[in-house]
């Protein structure tokens, strides 16, 4: 079932006229909040959706090492940053790249991630780079929350 949503939704992008190797606006994240609901901004939030968990099994591990607890990503901390048909217009492999804002308790960021996914027909999702940009700080971190913290 998800195999075939995910087919469907990145058939979906192609007929939308959106341009891929363009970076398309965030849908809701944390700097810059779009004024109204597009078709491609729909899709894009689909395919955010899609990826949330595989995204949050990464950070698990990678998270391990700072908290006590395991983060989590809203879709509207999310950035699609940049997509991309490495094999030209028309086939159906892209590389997807996400800025990722996880956070804890009542939405304290813990930290910065990129992702950039493969996807490709079957439909099949591979994590092809992952980098971490920023780790929690615990001088940001409030007081009541510090036992979060390894």
């Amino acid at each position: 079932m998800k195999k075939t949503i995910l087919t469907a939704m990145c058939s979906l992008l192609l007929f939308t006229g959106a341009n891929a190797n363009v970076a398309f606006v965030s849908a809701a994240a944390p700097f810059d909040n779009p004024h109204e609901d597009t078709r491609a901004l729909q899709l894009q939030d689909m395919l955010v959706l899609f990826l949330l968990p595989a995204m949050r099994e990464k950070l698990s591990e990678v998270y391990a090492r700072y908290l006590k607890a395991t983060p989590d990503i809203f879709p509207y901390f999310v950035q699609v940053t940049d997509i991309q048909r490495p094999n030209g217009f028309r086939s159906f492999e892209f590389l997807i790249t996400l800025d990722v804002i996880p956070t804890v308790g009542p939405h304290i960021s813990v930290g910065e991630d990129r992702f950039t996914y493969k996807i490709s027909p079957g439909p099949s999702i591979k994590l092809v780079n992952y980098q971490h940009l920023k780790s929690p700080d615990p001088q940001a971190f409030p007081p009541n929350y510090l036992n979060l913290l390894k």
